[in-house]
């Protein structure tokens, strides 16, 4: 199988709030290949972001895809609003509800794309019976709920059982590593098998004029 090139999807989580919109054109111009919206909802994680009607509201922003995390339970209930709101790709937590195959089903019947995200506790077996219904895996790289933490190497195994269960699979799955990502970290993600990189605090430190250096530094 061809490696796939290394997509790098900036976190607005490490965005400045209060100016959102423009920071979502501002690491689109960047040269971001995804945007990455972390949902939080203080139950399943702890730590409150925001909701479809943000998500909405910044879609006007860029053309780029947003890919959006769901970190909140029970998550059937707000997929659909997501997916109205401008969502691309829709990521859920086997933890998140009692039927994660029928949840990306769901995802899927509002055309967009289903993936599964495992914490750090979770393991990959977990993919096992719903991988022919995911078009992207993410590996958390910390635990889920605040930005600025540090990588968990321990993940790096999960990253290659995740990368193999994949070429097995057959399926054109992305791979996609959240949590702790600097220049150092990101190549050891890539050379364990990811292809997709999330980064907060690594791309938006310096202020705008930083972010596309930020984001080359991640592509190695």
């Amino acid at each position: 199988m061809v490696a796939s090139p290394i997509r790098i999807a900036p976190s607005i989580l490490s965005a400045d709030f209060a100016r959102l919109g423009e920071e979502v054109r501002a690491i689109s111009e960047a040269g971001a290949d995804l945007i990455h919206v972390d949902v939080m909802d203080g139950h399943f994680v702890p730590n409150i972001t925001i909701g479809p009607a943000v998500v909405k509201a910044l879609r006007p922003h860029t053309t780029k895809p947003f890919d959006v995390h769901l970190m909140i339970s029970p998550v059937d209930p707000f997929i659909e609003a997501f997916a109205s709101a401008g969502a691309d790709g829709i990521t859920v937590h086997p933890e998140a509800g009692p039927h994660v195959h029928r949840t990306l089903q769901l995802i899927r019947s509002f055309g967009k794309k289903p993936g599964v995200v495992l914490n750090p506790g979770t393991p990959v077996d977990a993919l096992d019976n719903v991988i022919d219904l995911v078009d992207l895996v993410l590996i958390m790289s910390v635990n889920p709920g605040f930005g600025g933490q540090s990588f968990i190497s321990s993940q790096l195994r999960k990253i290659e059982a995740a990368a193999n269960l994949i070429v097995r699979s057959g399926r054109q799955i992305a791979l996609e590593v959240d949590g702790g990502i600097t220049p150092v970290t990101a190549k050891q993600a890539i050379d364990a098998g990811a292809n997709v990189l999330v980064a907060g605090t690594s791309v938006f430190k310096g202020g705008s004029s930083h972010y596309a250096a930020n984001i080359a530094a991640l592509r190695g």
